[in-house]
């Protein structure tokens, strides 16, 4: 299969590869001029030495280039994933292994651009030229010290594992397994960019990573669809039809997350009267250039497809969209290395260039509770979850499907707690202090995962959607039960594992200095609360989860291993109150606040707060357990009567049969 794949791959890619070339190279020429054209005192307003012409332009280039790898690389990986149906057996069909040799050439793109890219940082950021940096002792003490250069070498190794497992991958499951890693990717750069310093820094780097995975999805999508549209008319229309969809989800978090983004960078007064803010407008006109290509492609070329089998629309509207997606690649790439109006560069206070945002005043009860500041990650989350699950219900009540309440005010209980852990007063102190962060973090890996999984998110999904058929593509529902059995849900849910990983992060987080390092980095605090919440449904998922799990545990099992859990809880809690050594000391001093002087007590304020809200949602578990025990005992109790009024228990056969023994005679064993 591989040897045919390859062969049907050849021309098709031919005829592909210089639309991206040409395309690929102008937006590189695009960026490097506009870049030229905004003169060299961008270095200045920024405070840094201003490197050589070669330099500074080869790095534009070598960043369009690489941008350009990393969508085609997501695009692809997503097309064999998920656009083109595999084999019945797991196995890439044609289409699937075509998209996957794409990536492979992406990630090769990616990967190389992304290693360039290190030293080019290192030398533009200390304005000297590359080939002085290039010196192996210049080089190394460089990317010891530049964060932005680490970052591209770590976005290297992603895509070089990319590259390699493209080489081998020919199943469904490794594929999309390749994709998610692709996505993680693209989060290096981004949250080590300009966005990730000065006020408002955590508004620009969270809009920023929206940005961008969309920006992959939708640029990458389609250069895959244009080049399956090429070779082949197998599953187009499928394809297509899918793609339209994301297409649109996609646009809309572009708009959204360039708006938010360029709010915080310019002022609405200088979008008409400064270079900076032309930039922005013309990525703003492309923008919505697109959606109107976005508006024809789905009403002529997916409809041509979908029912007439025609590509030569589809595949016409792609190439011109793909060609203004390319240069719209090479305007951001200039975006990023043109410093905002120099009316924003007013040096923030210690706390807001520490934080994103200025605290001024003392937490109190009510502005723990009411002082709000949207969190644009997790608030976004919490918000999408409660509409998609009510969604779902109202599919399935349309039917004339039951779904119990209960479980819908689990679910949204869990959203609320998400929304109020990370966008209330609790998450605008919880990175300033620790008593408010061990709050939050109860909330995120003790609370919200148990409502969730009472919630049966996975059910209610594997209601709503319908099953695929015997002969037909596989959907969302066999995605869904692809990962529920898994080998890694089975690892990750083994109960060993799952305790470890659950009890374990407390110790290994705050006892190991993992935390001091953590605390002066936004994408750090980003990965902590995703690391509380999905341990956290990982390890109550086979516990007291209604969803169908990977690993079936008995109940005296599942009570075991919560009562196995609480002692490591409420230990944590006792050595975070009897310590003498504060937890992040540095950076909690050096924000100065005039109301937390005294670490040490807040620390064990802390400390407290871990030992008894830990026992509390422990209890709730404890009781829904029980509840779902009882409740299966009754319904074996029920099932076992009515097989006695039916003549057909187990239990009934087996006395009958002792009494035929005893009557024939014959010796019972």
């Amino acid at each position: 299969m591989p040897q045919d794949s390859a062969t049907d791959t050849r021309r098709p890619g031919s005829g592909l590869a210089p639309l991206l070339v040409v395309g690929g190279l102008l937006a590189a020429l695009v960026g490097a001029a506009i870049v030229a054209a905004s003169g060299g005192d961008r270095y200045e307003l920024q405070g840094l030495p201003t490197p050589d012409a070669f330099t500074e332009h080869a790095l534009t280039v070598v960043r369009v280039l690489t941008e350009v790898g990393c969508v085609v690389t997501v695009g692809s990986l997503l097309f064999a994933a998920f656009l083109v149906p595999p084999q019945r057996s797991g196995v890439l069909d044609v289409g699937g292994y075509a998209a996957l040799r794409m990536a492979s050439w992406g990630a090769a793109v990616w990967f190389v651009g992304a290693l360039l890219s290190a030293p080019f940082t290192a030398a533009d950021a200390v304005g000297q030229s590359i080939t002085s940096v290039l010196q192996t002792d210049v080089l190394l003490n460089l990317l010891g010290t530049l964060t932005q250069a680490q970052a591209w070498l770590l976005t290297a190794a992603l895509a070089l594992v990319v590259l390699v497992g493209t080489r081998f991958a020919l199943t469904w499951g490794w594929t999309a397994t390749l994709f998610v890693v692709a996505l993680v990717g693209i989060v290096p750069v981004a949250v080590t960019g300009h966005s990730s310093s000065g006020g408002q820094h955590d508004v620009a780097t969270n809009s920023l990573l929206f940005h961008l995975v969309a920006v992959a999805l939708w640029v990458g999508g389609l250069v895959a669809l244009l080049a399956h549209g090429r070779r082949s008319a197998e599953h187009l229309g499928l394809a297509a039809s899918r793609f339209s969809k994301l297409a649109l989800v996609c646009w809309i978090v572009m708009a959204v997350s360039g708006v938010v983004n360029a709010w915080v960078r310019v002022p609405f007064s200088d979008l008409f009267d400064t270079w900076y803010g032309a930039l922005v407008l013309v990525k703003t006109f492309a923008l919505l250039v697109l959606g109107v290509f976005g508006y024809f492609q789905r009403e002529r070329g997916v409809r041509a497809v979908v029912e007439r089998g025609s590509r030569g629309a589809l595949v016409r509207l792609a190439a011109v969209e793909v060609l203004i997606m390319l240069l719209t690649i090479g305007i951001a790439a200039a975006l990023a290395r043109t410093p905002p109006p120099q009316a924003l560069y007013v040096e923030p206070d210690r706390v807001e260039l520490a934080l994103g945002y200025p605290l001024t005043t003392e937490p109190t009860l009510s502005r723990l509770l009411f002082s709000w500041r949207f969190d644009l990650v997790f608030g976004t989350a919490a918000v999408v979850l409660a509409v998609l699950y009510l969604r779902g219900v109202v599919r399935l009540r349309r039917r004339g499907i039951a779904w119990p309440v209960g479980r819908v005010v689990s679910w949204l209980a869990g959203c609320l707690v998400l929304l109020v852990a990370t966008s209330s007063g609790i998450g605008r102190y919880a990175p300033a202090m620790f008593s408010v962060h061990m709050e939050a973090h109860m909330l995120l890996s003790m609370l919200a995962p148990v409502l969730f999984v009472l919630g049966a998110p996975m059910t209610l999904a594997l209601r709503v959607f319908p099953a695929a058929g015997k002969d037909a593509p596989p959907g969302p529902r066999e995605w869904l039960l692809a990962f529920v059995h898994s080998p890694v849900s089975r690892f990750l849910t083994q109960p060993v594992v799952a305790l470890v990983l659950f009890v374990g992060s407390f110790y290994g987080l705050y006892l190991t200095g993992l935390f001091d390092s953590a605390l002066e980095k936004h994408w750090a605090h980003l990965v902590m609360n995703t690391h509380f919440l999905l341990v956290g449904y990982l390890f109550y998922w086979p516990v007291i989860g209604v969803d169908p799990a990977p690993r079936k545990l008995p109940h005296v099992g599942r009570l075991g291993l919560v009562f196995a859990s609480m002692p490591f809880h409420a230990f944590f809690g006792v050595i975070l109150m009897s310590t003498q050594t504060v937890i992040g000391e540095r950076f909690y001093q050096g924000l100065g606040l005039p109301w937390n002087t005294d670490l040490l007590a807040d620390q064990r304020l802390g400390g407290g707060i871990a030992w008894a809200s830990g026992e509390i949602p422990l209890l709730v578990v404890l009781i829904a357990l029980l509840a779902q025990w009882s409740r299966a005992d009754d319904r074996e109790a029920r099932r076992s009567d009515r097989r006695v009024d039916e003549g057909t228990s187990d239990d009934l056969d087996a006395y009958n049969a002792m009494l035929k023994q005893m009557a024939d005679g014959k010796p019972q064993n």
